[in-house]
């Protein structure tokens, strides 16, 4: 018999955790698992929503209000009572909503996988239902690094347990643009994030600034949207840089993007484990990005990247200058994260730690 798993997650926007789970729904063993997932909020018609389809993944979207919603403890108690899971796996704020009717339906296993560091990951409220659910309710957290489960056992209890299984990537689907370059002799620096606070678009835009003084055919390409994004066009302007930087807004062809590119670059204030710098690993395009989170357990500084200290625009600044100067760099880096990418981080082997896991803890509730 099938071992069923449900996901749960608020929505499929364009974040890495929703990344994350498509990948995964698609890369599950099909003979040994029955895998749903359900999305609090309805459809919008996202990049990740018209994928589903596409792949004919297993879907169920609720009707969420933005906030509180207790409606969705009843909903869930539905979809669970007709989907019969072995496994609720939850993702981001969802824990909330499906830890009483989990219980009310007797789900034997219940896993969360901490997308970020532990004091970013939720609210006051989530911490609280985070902490029950990990200490007394049996839910298991699962770290995307070693730096985040660190984080959950300073939040949550030095003695939890929580295993750790990095994010992943489908990394064939970027290999395959890994020799596509731009067309001219531009160094184009490329930027794939939400213009949110977390990204720290400023300091790029200002250490850019210093950067293209020196170096006037680099380009800064700036794909997503967010609430960030008119502040950001804004500063661009002011400084003088419109016709170095572009906005290329939320795209689908992001893996062609990355192939056309020469540097990825990420100078977050705080992250998990970024999705996008997996991404171009894989793409073989060196990485610059600031130490934050579990970014130093996927880019080895000097050897995959650059590695600089958060809010730090010369160090930035100074990173941009070496790999633009220095073509054969940028060529060994580059080769040097593919590798990394293709032997840690494929989402095929991420998929089979998550399977292995599901197991072992439904042995371990059988036995109890």
């Amino acid at each position: 018999m099938k071992v069923r798993v449900l996901h749960a997650i608020p929505n499929f926007g364009p974040g890495g955790a929703e990344r994350l789970l498509v990948n995964l729904l698609e890369q599950f063993d099909r003979e040994r698992f029955e895998v749903a997932a359900v999305s609090l909020y309805p459809e919008t018609g996202t990049i990740l929503e018209r994928e589903i389809r596409e792949k004919k993944i297993n879907v169920y979207y609720l009707n969420k209000h933005k906030g509180p919603d207790p409606r969705m403890v009843p909903q869930l108690w539905h979809i669970f009572r007709d989907f019969r899971p072995d496994v609720v796996h939850t993702h981001r704020y969802v824990l909330r909503y499906t830890l009483l009717p989990a219980y009310l339906c007797r789900i034997p296993v219940q896993v969360h996988t901490v997308h970020s560091i532990a004091q970013k990951e939720v609210d006051r409220v989530g911490k609280i239902i985070h902490w029950f659910a990990f200490r007394f309710a049996g839910v298991v957290p699962v770290s995307i690094c070693r730096e985040v489960a660190m984080t959950v056992r300073r939040i949550y209890g030095q003695n939890m347990e929580t295993p750790v299984i990095y994010n992943g990537i489908p990394t064939v689907r970027f290999s395959v643009y890994s020799n596509c370059q731009s067309e001219n002799d531009d160094i184009v620096f490329l930027h794939i994030g939400r213009f949110s606070q977390p990204k720290n678009h400023k300091l790029l835009i200002e250490a850019f600034k210093l950067a293209v003084k020196e170096c006037p055919k680099m380009r800064l390409w700036l794909v997503g949207d967010g609430e960030l994004r008119p502040a950001i066009q804004n500063l661009v302007a002011e400084k003088g840089l419109s016709r170095y930087v572009s906005f290329l807004g939320i795209r689908a062809d992001v893996a062609e993007l990355l192939g056309q590119g020469d540097v990825f670059v990420l100078p977050s204030n705080w992250e998990g484990v970024p999705l996008t710098i997996l991404e171009a690993m894989a793409a073989g395009k060196p990485v610059v990005a600031t130490s934050v989170g579990g970014v130093p357990e996927l880019v080895e500084s000097g050897v995959t990247g650059i590695l600089v200290p958060p809010g730090d625009v010369a160090s930035l600044a100074n990173a941009f200058l070496k790999l633009a100067n220095d073509p054969k760099l940028r060529q060994s880096m580059g080769k040097e994260g593919q590798k990394k990418a293709r032997e840690c981080f494929d989402i095929a082997f991420i998929a089979r730690e998550y399977e292995s896991l599901y197991l072992k803890l439904l042995r371990e509730r059988k036995r109890a």
